[in-house]
């Protein structure tokens, strides 16, 4: 039977450099064996890259092109556009296991070695020379590009004390202490932020992607490595912490583009496969569709707003974190209240505000607004914009004579009263309250009948963000919710005295 033909614990039954020959084993190239396996991965249609959704007519063709052509690869991106994670899925391409001298600190090839221990080993034992084997998973490193960084981290540098135990001059290569690259030998190795990493230092990584050699201080020492490179970077064009020098641009093969979810869909396939939900709040926490929508119109709205810096980017990331928030908010209003279950409110999206601070990097405009102030305009900019896909538009029946306006009753009951809808209401105090609300109730069953009595409580909520949020009615925020009331009266009135750090929208 062909080597290539046995299975991992035949493999694993090979335990010496004759029986490896035996077994027909022929050295292959780190990117062959990419390559060799993706050709068979596409043969068989098979998902190269699971989990990665949006990319599929875009980065993954390219990413899968530059395999095929043995590239190494630059990933450039925004944060939080997965660049780390398809990096990271290419280990799935290597073969399960390979065979390596046993002991060997560079991953040598049994019939290739590399090290003075691996030859050393080889010309001592010839067919007897113990063998091990690395698992797929084994052979990927990662390095974050921080100033730290030096040459002897990545490269390596003589080690004094092996020099001093071992009793060897600095003229012999077995002083070398080998860095992070040497060790990524037949491995697939990432630097993530390449910018970062110091000019200097990005220098010493020419001949490595060259050459595929090293030079370590005043040794001769030539190592035709095997290592298959990723880099991952932001556009050069807005960082200020440094670049890519331009020799070392020119050295990586492939330079692919990354890019943010072009839709909802999209976006919310991503946060439903990486938001963590506990065991717990799934069967207590309900939430309704249009609520993941919003979720996700959140991160749309800040990639174009003027407060925030479009040149940092708005991760992934805002939407996961949100959307547990959303969850959590929920969670903790049935334990407050002592009910058995949830169902998430508009209302909640305003304890997502956290998480989108921490997320969201503001221009001086929105710096002198303050992050919690630009984090719910952005959530009020998603209610409106999703408000149009259920609800008439405000401004266009204005604008067609003798057209009925729907949220008329609402309006002139609010001409006359005020409502609070407060974050840890109970489920009878939030249905109460919102049905005392003349004409939301006919409002409601006007565009969307059929609904079930949670879904009709949630578009009666839903309806009175976005006429708010469309200047039909008055909203003001509260330390404990929201305050509806008549849109002139919100407008000469300002925050009541017991709220004085309230915000008025």
């Amino acid at each position: 039977m062909a080597y290539r033909d046995l299975k991992p614990k035949q493999l694993l039954q090979l335990h010496t450099l004759g029986e490896l020959k035996a077994a027909g084993y022929q050295p292959k190239s780190i990117k062959q064996e990419l390559r060799d396996n993706l050709i068979e991965k596409l043969r068989a249609k098979e998902s190269v890259f699971p989990g990665i959704w949006g990319y599929e007519d875009t980065v993954i063709p390219d990413v899968e092109r530059a395999i095929l052509s043995m590239h190494h690869i630059n990933l450039l991106g925004l944060r939080g556009q997965a660049k780390t994670r398809i990096a990271r899925l290419m280990v799935n391409l290597l073969d399960e296991y390979i065979p390596v001298v046993a002991g060997s600190e560079l991953n040598d090839d049994p019939l290739q070695p590399l090290s003075r221990f691996a030859r050393d080993l080889v010309d001592e034992k010839g067919d007897h020379t113990p063998i091990a084997w690395v698992h797929r998973q084994e052979r990927y490193a990662e390095k974050l590009a921080t100033p730290d960084v030096s040459v002897a981290d990545l490269i390596g540098d003589v080690d004094p004390i092996k020099a001093a135990t071992l009793k060897l001059p600095y003229s012999d290569e077995r002083v070398i202490h080998f860095g992070l690259i040497p060790r990524s030998h037949r491995c697939i190795f990432v630097i993530n932020e390449l910018p970062d990493l110091q000019a200097r230092i990005q220098v010493s990584l020419f001949n490595i992607l060259q050459e595929g050699d090293i030079q370590i201080r005043g040794f001769k020492l030539r190592l035709p490595l095997d290592i298959q490179f990723v880099f991952t970077a932001n556009p050069e064009d807005y960082t200020n912490r440094g670049s890519i020098v331009t020799p070392l641009k020119d050295r990586i093969d492939s330079q692919i583009v990354t890019h943010y979810p072009k839709t909802l869909e999209i976006g919310k396939k991503i946060t439903a496969q990486e938001a963590v939900v506990k065991t717990e709040q799934k069967g207590m926490v309900k939430v309704n569709e249009i609520l993941k929508d919003l979720v996700e119109q959140i991160a749309f709205e800040a990639r174009d707003s003027e407060y925030v810096d479009s040149k940092s980017g708005v991760s992934a990331r805002l939407t996961i974190a949100a959307f547990e928030n959303l969850l959590s908010a929920a969670e903790r209003r049935v334990l407050l209240n002592g009910e058995k279950e949830a169902y998430v409110r508009i209302s909640d999206l305003y304890g997502a505000v956290p998480a989108i601070c921490g997320k969201v990097e503001l221009v001086y405009e929105g710096e002198v607004e303050g992050p919690v102030i630009v984090a719910q305009n952005l959530i009020g900019k998603a209610i409106r914009t999703q408000f149009l896909t259920y609800f008439p538009n405000p401004e266009s029946l204005k604008k067609r004579k003798g057209a009925k306006n729907p949220f008329q009753k609402v309006q002139q009951w609010f001409g006359e009263n005020e409502m609070d809808i407060l974050s840890e209401l109970t489920n009878r105090e939030y249905e109460a309250r919102l049905k005392t609300i003349e004409g939301l109730d006919d409002l409601v069953d006007d565009f969307h009948r059929g609904l079930s009595r949670e879904e009709k409580l949630f578009m009666m909520e839903f309806a009175l963000h976005g006429m708010a949020e469309h200047s039909l009615i008055g909203k003001q925020m509260l330390d404990r919710g929201l305050h509806f009331k008549d849109l002139l009266s919100s407008m000469f009135s300002g925050p009541d005295e017991d709220e004085d750090d309230d915000d008025v929208f």
